[in-house]
């Protein structure tokens, strides 16, 4: 995707993601990315000091995206196992971002964009935690991990292609059939 004119930083990332896509975010270099988007190879120091800034900036932005996922979950309605559905779908239809968000150590984790994308999301996530466990005495934390443990690896095992998918496949009604198990019983 040769860049021309317009926002160059927007172009950068766009063209990380799809780098990130192909090879994996520690592959990726800055001057990978510029020559993909037909820039010199300085062209991304403007906007982003080293390979860590910009997969910092993408973390941050797929943190972001996830809780603005995990929001509209709850803001349809959605129980508690709606925004593990979300969370599988946002990170299936996302799958750069989502690598790049864990991958640990290739981003500034005290970033402070990327620490209050993070709290954003996980916000979402106690406030769901707390909905659905409002009338139990069970450990919340306990609760969130295991709900966090059960839609993460389906999502991972989604991308890695552990589980195989027919072309007609909806993964948010697979997540369902799946985060089916954190409703209580009836």
């Amino acid at each position: 995707m040769p860049y021309h004119h317009g926002d160059l930083r927007r172009a950068l990332l766009d063209t990380a993601l799809e780098a990130i896509g192909e090879q994996g975010p520690a592959a990726v270099s800055l001057r990978d990315v510029a020559r993909r988007a037909g820039v010199s190879h300085a062209a991304p120091t403007h906007h982003f000091r080293d390979k860590t800034a910009l997969l910092t900036t993408l973390a941050a932005e797929g943190w972001s995206l996830l809780a603005d996922s995990l929001r509209e979950a709850a803001v349809a309605g959605g129980d508690f196992a709606e925004l593990g559905v979300a969370y599988v779908v946002f990170a299936t239809s996302h799958p750069a971002h989502f690598a790049v968000m864990r991958a640990p150590g290739l981003a500034r984790a005290d970033d402070p964009e990327l620490e209050a994308a993070m709290g954003r999301a996980r916000v979402q996530l106690e406030s769901g935690v707390q909905r659905f466990e409002a009338s139990s005495t069970r450990d919340t934390t306990i609760t969130a991990l295991t709900a966090w443990s059960l839609v993460h690896g389906l999502a991972a095992l989604l991308l890695e292609g552990a589980v195989p998918l027919k072309p007609d496949t909806d993964v948010a009604e697979l997540a369902r059939a799946v985060t089916a198990r954190l409703r209580p019983p009836a």
